[in-house]
């Protein structure tokens, strides 16, 4: 079987060292991206970045692989293979950091926590970092007055009457996360 790839990157220079790579191999091609390609191509990501926002971007976009460009030369060429035979893959690494937010999303969420605006919970996390409501407006750009109602807010939300156990709830969570 034949494997024709399509190389994508910001730096003509990787785009040329994969493809001198991949082309001392007798079954794979590299070939110009054209904008449309029937059957779509599988996609293998080859990436710098390890977080997990990236990776789980990539997977919900679609990608059937996921490497780290430190990946040895031998096992990007088994990579390319695999995804271009319908199989998928992640890089060790990654699938680490899958398993562990797969493992933390088990976890119930909190309904106090989950109840909170996108806003309300920026705020808890600035309260937890010792910052005032003057402070917390200015880094927000809001006026200390919409921030009391915010944090009254999300104190009733959460149940309590004091800003220092939402600090301490939302310390909490973070030695969780």
């Amino acid at each position: 079987m034949s494997v024709s790839v399509f190389l994508l990157d910001d730096h003509e220079i990787v785009r040329r060292g994969i493809a001198q790579l991949l082309e001392t191999e007798d079954d794979i091609e590299c070939r110009e991206v054209r904008s449309s390609v029937t059957p779509p191509p599988a996609c293998l990501m080859l990436t710098s970045f390890s977080d997990d926002e990236a990776l789980f971007g990539a997977i919900m976009a679609g990608a059937a692989g996921y490497l780290l460009k430190q990946v040895a030369g031998t096992d990007l060429v088994g990579a390319v293979r695999t995804v271009a035979a319908g199989g998928s893959l992640l890089d060790a690494k990654a699938t680490s950091q899958v398993l562990d937010r797969l493992r933390r999303g088990v976890e119930a969420e909190d309904p106090r926590y989950a109840g909170l605006s996108p806003q309300e919970r920026r705020i808890l996390d600035l309260i937890a970092d010792g910052m005032t409501n003057r402070q917390i407006g200015a880094e927000l750009h809001l006026a200390e007055k919409t921030v009391k109602n915010y944090v009254s807010s999300l104190l009733h939300k959460l149940g309590f009457s004091r800003r220092t156990e939402a600090a301490v709830y939302a310390e909490r969570r973070r030695a969780r996360e």
